[in-house]
């Protein structure tokens, strides 16, 4: 699977952690920055990861800022993303068979590295369960939900 990784600097090194943690895996990292720890503005890298995914040049996205929340609205605003936050493996499970979520984002100042790598192996080996659910992430990728 081809997963795009991207932070901004509060992200910084537990982005880089799962860079290596999703290497191995056996997954392809695509590492989408940021590589400094000065400041910056967390939606101009969670833009660019979600940009790669509703295009299609990776599978999934993986992203993180402070709290894990600014990166996922931003996420969220682009067509076919459907973005998560979370700081425990039930929710992360939960998200791929209910949800099909696609992009996964983690607060730094929330999640230390072994649950947050934890987190990632339950969300990329969850399946998406289909059945009841398609209709339902439809109405979600459809924008407005209908009344």
């Amino acid at each position: 699977m081809k997963i795009a990784l991207a932070s901004d600097h509060a992200g910084l090194d537990l982005r880089q952690e799962l860079v290596r943690f999703v290497r191995d895996l056996g997954h392809e990292a695509v590492d989408l920055g940021t590589e400094s720890g000065a400041s910056c503005d967390y939606p101009d890298y969670a833009k660019t990861a979600a940009r790669s995914l509703a295009a299609g040049e990776v599978d999934r996205a993986i992203l993180v800022c402070g709290t894990g929340q600014g990166v996922a609205m931003t996420a969220n605003r682009f067509a076919g993303v459907r973005c998560c936050v979370c700081t425990e493996t039930f929710s992360a499970r939960m998200s791929r068979a209910h949800n099909d979520a696609n992009a996964l984002a983690m607060g730094a100042w929330v999640v230390g590295t072994g649950l947050a790598q934890e987190i990632v192996r339950v969300w990329l080996d969850a399946a998406f369960d289909g059945g009841r659910h398609t209709g339902r992430v439809a109405k979600i990728d459809a924008g407005e939900i209908p009344e």
